[in-house]
Protein backbone atom coordinates (compact mmCIF):
# COMPACT_ATOMS: atom_id res chain seq x y z
CA UNK A 1 0.00 0.00 0.00
CA UNK A 2 1.36 3.63 -0.71
CA UNK A 3 2.89 4.80 2.78
CA UNK A 4 0.80 7.71 4.30
CA UNK A 5 2.47 10.93 5.40
CA UNK A 6 5.03 11.44 6.68
CA UNK A 7 6.49 8.18 5.64
CA UNK A 8 6.28 8.44 2.31
CA UNK A 9 9.58 10.48 1.49
CA UNK A 10 12.28 8.39 3.54
CA UNK A 11 15.19 7.19 1.86
CA UNK A 12 14.40 3.92 2.11
CA UNK A 13 11.73 2.22 3.64
CA UNK A 14 13.47 1.05 7.55
CA UNK A 15 12.74 1.36 10.50
CA UNK A 16 15.46 0.71 13.38
CA UNK A 17 13.78 -1.05 15.71
CA UNK A 18 13.58 0.06 19.78
CA UNK A 19 16.86 -1.46 21.67
CA UNK A 20 16.42 -2.08 25.23
CA UNK A 21 19.42 0.27 26.73
CA UNK A 22 21.20 0.70 23.71
CA UNK A 23 18.51 2.84 21.64
CA UNK A 24 18.93 6.73 22.71
CA UNK A 25 18.13 10.43 21.52
CA UNK A 26 21.64 10.09 19.63
CA UNK A 27 20.92 6.95 17.97
CA UNK A 28 17.43 7.88 17.13
CA UNK A 29 18.23 11.05 16.16
CA UNK A 30 21.25 9.79 13.54
CA UNK A 31 18.40 7.48 12.00
CA UNK A 32 16.32 9.79 11.45
CA UNK A 33 18.61 12.21 9.59
CA UNK A 34 19.87 9.22 7.59
CA UNK A 35 16.17 9.33 6.36
CA UNK A 36 15.39 6.23 8.14
CA UNK A 37 12.71 5.52 11.12
CA UNK A 38 14.43 5.88 14.27
CA UNK A 39 13.02 4.70 17.38
CA UNK A 40 14.02 3.86 20.98
CA UNK A 41 11.99 2.08 24.24
CA UNK A 42 10.20 4.39 26.37
CA UNK A 43 11.65 2.40 29.50
CA UNK A 44 15.09 3.07 28.31
CA UNK A 45 14.43 7.04 29.98
CA UNK A 46 14.72 6.85 33.18
CA UNK A 47 13.23 7.95 35.45
CA UNK A 48 10.35 8.48 34.03
CA UNK A 49 10.63 12.20 33.63
CA UNK A 50 13.35 12.12 30.88
CA UNK A 51 11.23 10.64 28.53
CA UNK A 52 9.83 14.29 28.07
CA UNK A 53 13.92 15.75 27.59
CA UNK A 54 14.45 12.83 24.81
CA UNK A 55 11.77 13.75 23.16
CA UNK A 56 11.96 17.35 23.31
CA UNK A 57 15.64 16.96 22.31
CA UNK A 58 14.60 14.47 19.84
CA UNK A 59 11.79 16.97 18.22
CA UNK A 60 14.09 19.72 18.10
CA UNK A 61 17.30 18.91 16.98
CA UNK A 62 14.81 17.07 14.14
CA UNK A 63 12.72 20.10 13.01
CA UNK A 64 16.09 22.39 12.66
CA UNK A 65 17.63 19.67 10.74
CA UNK A 66 14.12 19.66 8.51
CA UNK A 67 14.95 24.08 8.18
CA UNK A 68 18.40 23.24 7.24
CA UNK A 69 17.86 20.57 4.79
CA UNK A 70 14.64 21.38 3.02
CA UNK A 71 15.81 18.66 0.28
CA UNK A 72 16.86 16.15 1.96
CA UNK A 73 14.52 16.10 5.56
CA UNK A 74 14.46 13.49 8.58
CA UNK A 75 12.42 10.82 8.57
CA UNK A 76 9.74 10.30 11.71
CA UNK A 77 10.34 8.48 14.92
CA UNK A 78 8.79 6.27 16.68
CA UNK A 79 8.24 5.50 20.72
CA UNK A 80 8.00 1.58 21.65
CA UNK A 81 5.76 1.12 24.72
CA UNK A 82 5.91 -2.41 26.77
CA UNK A 83 2.33 -2.62 27.78
CA UNK A 84 2.86 -5.86 30.08
CA UNK A 85 1.23 -5.34 33.21
CA UNK A 86 4.34 -5.59 34.65
CA UNK A 87 4.84 -2.10 33.04
CA UNK A 88 3.58 0.69 35.64
CA UNK A 89 5.07 3.34 33.75
CA UNK A 90 2.76 3.24 30.63
CA UNK A 91 0.43 6.35 31.56
CA UNK A 92 2.76 8.39 32.58
CA UNK A 93 4.60 7.66 29.16
CA UNK A 94 1.69 7.12 26.96
CA UNK A 95 0.59 11.05 28.38
CA UNK A 96 4.25 12.24 27.18
CA UNK A 97 4.04 10.84 24.19
CA UNK A 98 0.31 12.50 23.70
CA UNK A 99 2.19 15.93 24.08
CA UNK A 100 4.71 15.58 21.82
CA UNK A 101 2.38 14.23 18.95
CA UNK A 102 4.99 11.26 18.68
CA UNK A 103 4.48 10.04 14.82
CA UNK A 104 4.29 6.31 15.48
CA UNK A 105 4.29 3.89 18.99
CA UNK A 106 5.59 0.69 18.53
CA UNK A 107 3.68 -1.77 21.06
CA UNK A 108 5.00 -5.05 22.51
CA UNK A 109 3.74 -7.74 25.00
CA UNK A 110 0.21 -7.19 24.79
CA UNK A 111 -2.37 -5.65 22.75
CA UNK A 112 -4.52 -2.74 24.61
CA UNK A 113 -7.17 -0.81 22.79
CA UNK A 114 -6.87 2.11 24.93
CA UNK A 115 -3.11 2.46 23.56
CA UNK A 116 -4.19 2.07 20.08
CA UNK A 117 -6.79 4.75 20.17
CA UNK A 118 -4.87 7.11 22.39
CA UNK A 119 -2.33 7.44 19.49
CA UNK A 120 -5.55 7.39 16.73
CA UNK A 121 -6.58 10.14 18.38
CA UNK A 122 -3.49 12.40 18.76
CA UNK A 123 -3.16 11.63 14.75
CA UNK A 124 -0.45 8.63 15.10
CA UNK A 125 0.48 5.43 14.03
CA UNK A 126 0.59 1.98 16.02
CA UNK A 127 1.91 -0.78 14.81
CA UNK A 128 2.54 -4.02 17.64
CA UNK A 129 4.67 -6.80 17.40
CA UNK A 130 3.44 -10.47 16.44
CA UNK A 131 5.06 -13.68 16.17
CA UNK A 132 1.80 -15.53 14.55
CA UNK A 133 -1.18 -14.94 12.92
CA UNK A 134 -3.26 -15.48 15.93
CA UNK A 135 -1.80 -12.68 17.81
CA UNK A 136 -2.28 -10.35 14.34
CA UNK A 137 -5.61 -10.63 14.72
CA UNK A 138 -5.90 -10.23 17.85
CA UNK A 139 -4.02 -7.12 17.49
CA UNK A 140 -5.86 -5.72 14.40
CA UNK A 141 -9.25 -6.11 15.91
CA UNK A 142 -7.72 -3.99 19.13
CA UNK A 143 -7.28 -1.08 17.12
CA UNK A 144 -3.42 -1.36 15.73
CA UNK A 145 -2.80 0.47 12.22
CA UNK A 146 -0.22 -1.98 11.39
CA UNK A 147 1.81 -5.02 12.45
CA UNK A 148 5.61 -6.04 13.11
CA UNK A 149 5.47 -9.75 12.39
CA UNK A 150 8.79 -10.86 14.04
CA UNK A 151 10.05 -13.55 12.68
CA UNK A 152 12.81 -16.49 13.02
CA UNK A 153 16.40 -14.92 13.65
CA UNK A 154 14.74 -11.99 14.62
CA UNK A 155 17.22 -10.55 17.81
CA UNK A 156 15.57 -9.92 20.94
CA UNK A 157 12.41 -11.47 21.58
CA UNK A 158 11.39 -13.46 18.39
CA UNK A 159 9.39 -15.89 17.40
CA UNK A 160 9.87 -18.90 15.46
CA UNK A 161 7.75 -19.00 12.71
CA UNK A 162 9.33 -18.27 8.70
CA UNK A 163 9.28 -15.26 7.33
CA UNK A 164 7.84 -16.50 3.98
CA UNK A 165 5.00 -17.80 6.13
CA UNK A 166 4.24 -15.44 8.67
CA UNK A 167 3.89 -12.61 5.60
CA UNK A 168 1.72 -15.13 3.70
CA UNK A 169 -1.11 -15.86 6.20
CA UNK A 170 -1.55 -11.91 7.15
CA UNK A 171 -1.37 -10.64 3.74
CA UNK A 172 -4.62 -12.81 2.78
CA UNK A 173 -6.49 -11.07 4.84
CA UNK A 174 -4.79 -7.34 6.35
CA UNK A 175 -3.89 -5.04 3.28
CA UNK A 176 -1.80 -2.27 6.42
CA UNK A 177 1.18 -1.14 7.30
CA UNK A 178 3.39 -4.33 7.41
CA UNK A 179 7.54 -3.65 9.48
CA UNK A 180 9.18 -7.14 8.60
CA UNK A 181 11.64 -8.06 11.40
CA UNK A 182 14.37 -11.08 11.20
CA UNK A 183 17.68 -11.34 10.34
CA UNK A 184 17.70 -7.76 8.45
CA UNK A 185 21.09 -6.77 7.98
CA UNK A 186 21.71 -5.98 3.99
CA UNK A 187 20.21 -4.26 0.98
CA UNK A 188 19.01 -7.71 -0.49
CA UNK A 189 17.00 -8.50 2.49
CA UNK A 190 15.18 -5.05 2.32
CA UNK A 191 14.47 -6.03 -0.95
CA UNK A 192 13.17 -8.97 0.00
CA UNK A 193 10.88 -8.02 2.63
CA UNK A 194 9.41 -6.02 0.02
CA UNK A 195 8.68 -8.46 -2.29
CA UNK A 196 7.11 -10.03 0.47
CA UNK A 197 5.21 -7.28 0.51
CA UNK A 198 6.29 -5.54 3.66
CA UNK A 199 6.04 -1.86 3.62
CA UNK A 200 8.96 -1.48 5.81
CA UNK A 201 12.38 -3.52 6.60
CA UNK A 202 12.41 -3.56 10.66
CA UNK A 203 16.45 -3.45 11.51
CA UNK A 204 17.72 -3.72 14.83
CA UNK A 205 21.07 -5.50 16.00
CA UNK A 206 23.10 -3.91 12.91
CA UNK A 207 22.70 -0.43 14.75
CA UNK A 208 24.26 -1.84 18.43
CA UNK A 209 27.46 -1.95 15.75
CA UNK A 210 27.12 2.17 14.88
CA UNK A 211 29.31 5.12 16.94
CA UNK A 212 25.76 6.70 18.22
CA UNK A 213 24.61 3.13 19.87
CA UNK A 214 24.43 3.13 23.80
CA UNK A 215 26.53 -0.28 23.97
CA UNK A 216 29.57 -1.19 25.47
CA UNK A 217 32.35 -1.84 22.80
CA UNK A 218 32.20 -5.41 24.11
CA UNK A 219 28.68 -5.79 22.47
CA UNK A 220 29.64 -3.51 19.10
CA UNK A 221 32.67 -6.00 18.88
CA UNK A 222 30.38 -9.15 19.54
CA UNK A 223 28.02 -7.82 16.69
CA UNK A 224 30.86 -7.51 14.15
CA UNK A 225 32.55 -10.98 14.87
CA UNK A 226 28.97 -12.99 14.95
CA UNK A 227 27.21 -15.05 12.70
CA UNK A 228 24.09 -16.90 12.24
CA UNK A 229 25.22 -20.03 14.13
CA UNK A 230 26.61 -17.87 17.13
CA UNK A 231 23.04 -17.03 18.57
CA UNK A 232 21.03 -19.30 20.69
CA UNK A 233 17.53 -18.96 21.59
CA UNK A 234 16.30 -19.13 24.99
CA UNK A 235 14.16 -18.10 27.41
CA UNK A 236 16.21 -17.81 30.62
CA UNK A 237 16.68 -14.94 30.75
CA UNK A 238 13.69 -12.38 30.61
CA UNK A 239 11.23 -15.89 30.62
CA UNK A 240 10.09 -14.91 26.88
CA UNK A 241 12.14 -16.91 24.27
CA UNK A 242 14.55 -14.35 22.39
CA UNK A 243 17.83 -14.74 20.33
CA UNK A 244 21.31 -13.33 22.08
CA UNK A 245 24.77 -13.88 21.18
CA UNK A 246 26.41 -16.87 22.04
CA UNK A 247 29.53 -15.22 23.78
CA UNK A 248 27.73 -13.27 25.54
CA UNK A 249 26.18 -16.21 27.40
CA UNK A 250 29.65 -17.96 27.89
CA UNK A 251 30.84 -14.86 28.93
CA UNK A 252 28.46 -14.90 31.84
CA UNK A 253 30.08 -18.36 33.02
CA UNK A 254 26.68 -20.18 31.46
CA UNK A 255 26.85 -23.37 29.12
CA UNK A 256 24.85 -22.29 26.08
CA UNK A 257 23.60 -25.77 25.12
CA UNK A 258 22.46 -26.69 28.62
CA UNK A 259 20.73 -23.67 29.68
CA UNK A 260 17.73 -24.65 31.68
CA UNK A 261 13.99 -23.13 30.68
CA UNK A 262 12.65 -20.08 32.42
CA UNK A 263 9.00 -19.85 34.04
CA UNK A 264 7.56 -17.63 31.46
CA UNK A 265 4.48 -16.55 34.54
CA UNK A 266 7.20 -15.48 35.98
CA UNK A 267 8.38 -12.59 33.56
CA UNK A 268 10.88 -10.32 34.41
CA UNK A 269 12.65 -8.03 31.69
CA UNK A 270 16.30 -7.74 32.35
CA UNK A 271 16.50 -10.21 35.95
CA UNK A 272 18.36 -12.83 34.38
CA UNK A 273 16.08 -15.52 35.24
CA UNK A 274 17.82 -17.69 38.11
CA UNK A 275 21.22 -16.39 36.90
CA UNK A 276 22.98 -13.85 38.25
CA UNK A 277 23.83 -12.08 34.62
CA UNK A 278 21.03 -9.41 33.41
CA UNK A 279 19.38 -9.85 30.05
CA UNK A 280 20.93 -6.84 27.53
CA UNK A 281 23.36 -5.59 30.06
CA UNK A 282 25.47 -8.72 30.40
CA UNK A 283 23.21 -10.50 28.06
CA UNK A 284 23.62 -9.45 24.20
CA UNK A 285 20.58 -9.85 22.43
CA UNK A 286 21.15 -10.34 18.35
CA UNK A 287 19.28 -11.53 15.72
CA UNK A 288 20.89 -13.75 13.30
CA UNK A 289 21.75 -11.57 10.19
CA UNK A 290 24.74 -10.21 11.95
CA UNK A 291 27.29 -12.01 9.65
CA UNK A 292 26.59 -8.68 6.83
CA UNK A 293 28.14 -6.50 9.91
CA UNK A 294 31.97 -6.29 9.21
CA UNK A 295 32.55 -3.28 11.30
CA UNK A 296 31.47 -0.48 13.85
CA UNK A 297 30.91 2.80 11.63
CA UNK A 298 28.38 5.62 12.10
CA UNK A 299 24.67 5.29 11.53
CA UNK A 300 24.70 7.28 8.32
CA UNK A 301 27.69 5.24 6.91
CA UNK A 302 25.40 2.17 7.55
CA UNK A 303 22.43 3.53 5.96
CA UNK A 304 24.50 4.13 2.75
CA UNK A 305 26.00 0.78 2.96
CA UNK A 306 22.27 -0.63 3.20
CA UNK A 307 21.42 1.76 0.34
CA UNK A 308 23.56 0.81 -2.00
CA UNK A 309 23.41 -2.59 -1.48
CA UNK A 310 19.32 -2.29 -1.79
CA UNK A 311 19.81 -0.54 -5.35
CA UNK A 312 22.25 -2.78 -6.50
CA UNK A 313 19.69 -5.49 -5.76
CA UNK A 314 17.07 -4.21 -7.35
CA UNK A 315 19.07 -3.35 -10.55
CA UNK A 316 20.57 -7.00 -10.50
CA UNK A 317 16.89 -8.10 -10.34
CA UNK A 318 15.58 -6.14 -12.86
CA UNK A 319 18.43 -7.34 -15.05
CA UNK A 320 17.79 -11.21 -14.48
CA UNK A 321 14.05 -10.34 -15.53
CA UNK A 322 14.12 -8.06 -18.43
CA UNK A 323 14.07 -10.91 -20.86
CA UNK A 324 10.67 -12.70 -19.19
CA UNK A 325 9.13 -9.26 -19.18
CA UNK A 326 6.77 -7.90 -21.94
Amino acid sequence: MPLPAPFDKMRLPVIGSPLFIVSGPELVIAQCKAGIIGSFPALNARPQTLLDEWLHQITEELAKHNRENPDRPAAPFAVNQIVHKSNDRLDADMATCEKWQVPMVITSLGARTEVFDAVTNWGGITMHDVINNRFANKAIEKGASGLIPVAAGAGGHAGVQSPFALMQEIREWFDGLVALSGSIAHGRSVLAAQAMSADFAYIGSAFIATEEANADQAYKQGIVEGSAEGIIYTNLFTGVHGNYLRSSVEGAGLDPDNLPQSDPSKMNFGSGGNTKAKAWKDIWGSGQGVGAIKSVGSVEDMVARIEKEYHAAKAALMENVAPYSD
